[in-house]
């Protein structure tokens, strides 16, 4: 008997430099340094191309600290480690929130602990995904 390999074979999380993106230049001593809410609409403003959710609503952001010069960091996950963004997430998010006027350097980081669950999802992303 000949063994088949499996159909969908396990893809090991992306290499240690993939997992981590910065953007970003440090904020003007003096100048005033952007609201949490303002860094939670930028992550909002990015999707995993897979799924018609944003990032945040979805639960993929673990932590989010804004430094007193302005810095952020930024950890967060994603739905699965063989998802084929993995590379090029932190980098688009690490960007977004460089956008933001009152942020500085911004450093993001990927994790795979804890695992995603959907019970991570926000509401609005439970009704967009018709999970009730």
């Amino acid at each position: 008997m000949t063994m088949r390999p499996p159909m969908y074979a396990y893809e090991p999380p992306p290499p240690a430099e993939e997992m981590e993106a910065e953007a970003g230049s440090p904020l003007d001593p003096g100048l005033p340094i952007a609201a949490e809410e303002d860094i939670v609409a930028a992550l909002r403003s990015v999707h995993d191309p897979e799924i018609p959710v944003n990032i945040y609503d979805l639960g993929l952001i673990y932590e989010m600290k804004i430094a007193e010069n302005g810095d952020v960091a930024v950890t967060m996950t994603l739905t699965a480690p063989a998802c084929p963004v993995a590379g090029e997430m932190p980098d688009e998010v690490a960007h977004a929130v460089a956008r933001v006027e009152g942020v500085g350097r911004v450093r993001v980081s990927l994790t795979w602990e804890p695992p995603w669950t959907p019970e991570r999802m926000s509401e609005v992303a439970r009704v967009a995904l018709d999970m009730f």
